[in-house]
């Protein structure tokens, strides 16, 4: 699933392609991504220009004239750009034709992606950006510390939690916890402010680096066509099962925390 890097990464690519914009036509295959009436998405969103695109988590926020639209990407939702007269492919569900004679299309083999057209003077009131918690960069620790203090469940469930601090995801949960030498399995009650403190140096040590590699390739994963990100040759843990600890050179094991495939050097994560 995409995280915050790889969002970030869409985001910076799609500025450079089609901020400035104007929507002339939408054409949607499978209206179930659409979180509104089809037509009404259709009718309120044509004639708009995309006057911006912002980022919350990873959340893909396009500023039109009136609204934004808020794109979710979910597991493996990805952005293709074509020549107009190019029909939508199996996968491609939503096809925005723009002012320049090129259609932005919306791939997801899966089908999990979400797109949401909100009034622009509230959005962030709104479901489902109103539920995120902030980003490592935007936390203080102090409020980090008090998010995870009381609670009796796994660390790694906490920091995966997007009300409690927003753009993390499996992949770089557990290079946070690695780099803080903290196990995914302590409970957040456990956790002391100093180990706090480490957490979100670490979560913002890690994403900063990520988004500078353009993110992680994995799996069936790509920003958008042709842009493939490299942060995962520089991962410590995470895939790395059997593998020797960067630092100490114990085998990486693969856990289950809450259903998460989890890694973890048994001997640097305590």
């Amino acid at each position: 699933m995409p995280e915050l890097p790889e969002v970030e990464t869409v985001r910076r690519t799609l500025e450079s392609l089609i901020k400035g914009k104007k929507i002339t036509q939408v054409v949607i295959s499978y209206p179930k991504i659409i979180h509104m009436d089809q037509a009404l998405f259709q009718k309120k969103i044509v004639g708009q220009t995309i006057q911006d695109l912002d980022r919350m988590g990873k959340y893909l926020i396009w500023k039109l004239d009136q609204d934004v639209l808020i794109i979710h990407l979910r597991m493996e939702g990805r952005f293709y750009i074509k020549k107009e007269d190019v029909p939508l492919s199996k996968h491609e569900h939503v096809g925005f034709h723009l002012s320049s004679g090129e259609v932005l299309t919306y791939h997801d083999v899966r089908k999990f992606g979400t797109m949401d057209l909100l009034p622009i003077d509230n959005y962030l009131q709104l479901d489902p950006l109103n539920r995120l918690g902030k980003e490592p960069k935007d936390l203080t620790y102090d409020a980090f510390y008090e998010k995870i203090k009381k609670r009796h469940t796994e660390i790694k469930a906490i920091m995966l939690d997007q009300s409690v601090i927003a753009g993390l995801g499996n992949i770089y949960v557990d290079e946070t916890l690695f780099q803080a030498k903290v196990h995914p399995e302590r409970k957040g009650i456990t956790i002391t402010k100093n180990e706090a403190i480490k957490l979100l140096d670490a979560a913002r040590w890690v994403l900063n680096e990520a988004i500078k590699q353009g993110g992680t390739t994995i799996r069936t994963f790509q920003a958008m066509d042709g842009v493939h990100g490299r942060f995962q040759n520089e991962l410590a843990v995470h895939t790395k099962v059997s593998k020797p600890c960067p630092i100490c050179q114990t085998p990486i094991i693969k856990i289950k925390v809450k259903g998460r495939g989890t890694y973890v050097c048994p001997n640097c994560q305590t």
